[in-house]
């Protein structure tokens, strides 16, 4: 079973830049999709950006222009680039790994993947 651990989260200035990472152990970590949701006080988890096993990427429009993912299967790592941080995107952060199974081909009645890191504490503050 596949664990992720984020790293990178602090406090930060408004305008400022943090790069969140999500380190896999275990798993087969290039046939996940790769995804990164945020959790507010008081608000539902939401998602921020994705990006396949294939490289493509998706975002939320309130990070378009300012976030960044991407993905190095060379070290088992995805990356959360953000940029002009604002007040708002102070949440926790958390990483999530998907896939239709632990496989690259999933037979049928296959459990899927879906496993979450611990979180990572973003703070936009002056």
């Amino acid at each position: 079973q596949v664990r992720l651990e984020e790293s990178g989260g602090g406090l930060v200035q408004p305008g400022g830049s943090l790069r969140l990472s999500c380190a896999a152990s275990g798993g087969i970590f290039e046939i996940y999709r790769m995804s990164w949701y945020r959790q507010a006080p008081g608000a539902q988890r939401e998602l921020v950006a994705g990006i396949t096993s294939g490289g493509g990427t998706d975002y939320a429009d309130f990070v378009k222009g300012r976030f960044t993912i991407s993905r190095d299967n060379a070290v088992n790592t995805a990356y959360l680039q953000m940029d002009s941080l604002k007040f708002e995107d102070t949440a926790v952060y958390y990483c999530n790994a998907h896939a239709p199974c632990e496989g690259y081909a999933c037979p049928p009645n296959s459990t899927p993947v879906n496993v979450w890191g611990q979180g990572t504490q973003v703070t936009v503050s002056s």
